[in-house]
């Protein structure tokens, strides 16, 4: 190893390490493993992105000592050789395997993720469904695994800028060493950036999961190490030693860790602390060292085409859920899987990526960018064309629909007979997505956003009575059969929605997120101020046999107030019913009533109620004396396992009026008492 001493600090020769090729495959080899037999994550997605601060790091700063500036467009362009022919066509491979084998509900979904995929933002699109309570039920997608090659492509497009930073300040600010100016703004990433995953893990996991900035540190922890690799040498004993734990700490962090549940944070140390300890070990190798393993001829293979694997496994695994209608993988299949994989992985290295990547700049760099444009197109042109194709569908199923066919509840006490050989609907092909007037117009306050929004529908300007519809979106999606009698009974409809979140005085053993308990105290007071003349809420929890004390307690507060109208929730269906209904037919997704329902209603089972509540039970539009439906009517009863449908609960309005007019003649009763 020869170091040179210019003052700054020191740097070994540049050379190649082919014991990262190694780490890379079983970092590849893990991953599929773990998704595909133990349904988890295993923390190799860290290793690649420790990998990549390490390697672009040292490669752009020897570009900086050796030019005194990075060539933007050529780094770009081989950058692209490199990354966008494999994304590209696994992107289209995934886009035409999802418009043949998923589920229609799925395509919006995925056609949003296709898009962000392609441009990578799709670790963002990921995080914001993660904290969109309704976007958390979205089914797995081909396309999910994306979120690491979009945090890492954001990583190559920012690191440059952090360098020739470093480098502008060395030189012209500070008149210090490059190298060493460096390290303190590596330092100073490192330290912001875990400090920052730390704090938003811990308040918002989900989110930080796929956080760019929460990710940074271990890029900048890999440009660490290369600026300090030169001075950390150990015996012989000592580098066999943390070599092997390396490896072992690798292997074993995502059964030693819920990565999915606690990443990233100060429990990503432990996968890179492996990859930290393997790159120490192997600057100063040794006859048994790991290196020999991750640096042998098959582990460098497989680190070769390492980047194909990651990409072909997931849509791989994700089409077989598909095609066989399960979401378990036998040894066998499995197996299967991964040969597929490795076998698509070599293919697509040698005939697509290795003779791209031999394009050289110095001949023509608008033929390689004319080339990328080539793979970028039919990704494109295959999204829109399955976009305009979903509109095309979508409009003729409106034109087609006949209200008639369509009758919903009506079928239970209007003697309505519904067509037979109608296609179920809840909204066409978007049943999960259609939600209640107030959400499009952004009435209801985000899980973890604070504060109480507050607005009025109906008729707002001299109504003869005024209903608070207050609680979660279990509470809101009542809302629709609300708007159909709110002009003929004179009504106002205060709205007062959050989402995961129900009117109580209780967290239910934390199930509840901090959020939530503060919306609770501060929604009371405009309720108070402004009292409604009734409160409608759910008057308990899904199939809960009782009322839970934190609605009693809640209810109390208005007493001599306001009247509670406290309608018995809808049962939770055991999977996604508008996914159940187009896979399996509307039959096969009823489930019995004894299994999502209590015999009675909860408060005949509960003692202490308060004078002031109005109880109403609308389940037997849900479920006959033996099963709850999926369909009714020919519409989609719910549109996800949790909520009703909009379209089927507009159905319900008079069922829900003949009860509000019974609970407001209490309310003038008890007026005129």
């Amino acid at each position: 190893m020869t170091l040179v001493n210019t003052g700054d600090l020191r740097r070994s020769e540049k050379k190649f390490r082919p014991e990262l090729e190694g780490v890379r495959a079983v970092a590849a080899l893990l991953v599929a493993i773990y998704h595909i037999w133990l349904g988890s994550v295993s923390g190799g997605v860290d290793v690649f992105f420790i990998v990549s601060g390490y390697l672009i790091t040292t490669s752009l700063l020897s570009r900086m000592e050796r030019d005194g500036t990075i060539h933007l467009s050529e780094y770009l362009l081989n950058l692209g050789k490199r990354l966008l022919p494999l994304a590209l066509i696994v992107l289209l491979f995934s886009t035409i395997l999802s418009f043949l084998l998923l589920p229609q509900v799925q395509w919006k979904q995925i056609m949003s993720e296709i898009y962000a995929s392609a441009f990578y933002f799709q670790n963002w699109l990921l995080a914001t469904n993660a904290v969109d309570y309704l976007a958390q039920n979205n089914a797995a997608s081909p396309l999910q695994h994306f979120w690491a090659l979009s945090i890492q492509g954001q990583f190559y497009l920012t690191w440059p800028l952090i360098i020739f930073i470093a480098f502008v300040f060395a030189k012209k600010v500070f008149k210090t060493p490059l190298r060493k100016t460096l390290l303190f703004v590596l330092i100073t990433i490192f330290i912001t950036s875990l400090t920052y995953s730390i704090f938003i893990t811990s308040q918002n996991q989900p989110w930080a999961y796929f956080d760019t900035f929460a990710r940074v540190w271990e890029f900048s922890l890999g440009g660490i190490l290369a600026l300090l690799l030169p001075y950390l040498s150990l015996n012989k004993m000592a580098s066999t030693i943390i070599g092997w734990a390396g490896l072992s700490i690798i292997a074993f962090t995502g059964i030693l860790l819920p990565v999915s549940n606690v990443f990233p944070g100060y429990a990503a140390l432990l996968p890179i602390s492996g990859v930290v300890l393997i790159i120490i070990a192997s600057e100063n190798g040794t006859k048994f060292g790991v290196e020999k393993l991750l640096g042998s001829k098959p582990l460098m293979f497989f680190g070769s085409i390492s980047y194909g694997f990651y990409l072909w496994h997931w849509p791989l695994l994700i089409f077989y859920y598909a095609y066989f209608g399960t979401d378990s993988v036998t040894i066998l299949w499995g197996m299967a899987i991964l040969s597929l994989t490795f076998l698509l992985s070599i293919l697509s290295t040698k005939l697509v990526e290795s003779p791209i990547r031999g394009l050289s700049l110095k001949q023509s760099k608008r033929k390689i960018a004319f080339v990328l444009l080539l793979f970028l197109l039919p990704v494109l042109a295959a999204n829109s064309y399955w976009d305009l194709h979903l509109e095309q569908v979508e409009e003729a199923f409106r034109q087609q629909a006949v209200i008639e066919d369509y009758p919903g509840a009506h079928v239970l006490f209007k003697n309505v007979v519904a067509a037979e050989d109608v296609q179920p609907i809840g909204t066409p092909l978007d049943a999960n997505s259609s939600m209640p007037t107030y959400h499009d117009d952004g009435c209801f306050v985000r899980m973890d956003d604070p504060g109480v929004k507050v607005c009025s529908y109906g008729e707002t300007n001299n109504p003869d009575f005024v209903i608070g519809l207050v609680g979660g979106s279990r509470t809101g999606h009542w809302f629709t059969a609300l708007e159909e009698f709110a002009e003929e009974l004179n009504l106002q409809i205060d709205v007062y929605n959050k989402n995961a979140c129900r009117f109580s005085t209780q967290d239910f053993d934390g199930l509840l997120r901090d959020s939530c308990v503060e919306w609770n105290e501060h929604v009371v007071e405009p309720l108070l101020e402004n009292p409604p003349d009734l409160i409608f809420t759910t008057a308990n929890v899904s199939s809960g046999a009782t009322i839970p004390d934190g609605y009693i307690e809640m209810w109390e507060k208005f007493v001599g107030i306001s009247t509670i109208f406290g309608i018995r929730d809808n049962p939770s269906m055991p999977e996604d019913i508008p996914k159940c209904v187009e896979v399996n037919g509307a039959e096969d997704c009823a489930v019995p009533r004894e299994n999502v329902l209590s015999e009675n209603p909860p408060w005949e089972n509960t003692e202490g109620l308060p004078s002031n509540v109005y109880f109403a039970d609308l389940t037997d539009y849900l479920c006959d004396d033996e099963l709850c439906h999926a369909v009714i009517g020919n519409v989609l009863v719910y549109r996800d396992r949790y909520h009703l449908s909009t379209l089927y609960v507009s159905t319900l309005a008079d069922p829900l009026k003949d009860h509000i007019v019974k609970a407001l003649e209490q309310v003038d009763q008890q007026g005129d008492s």
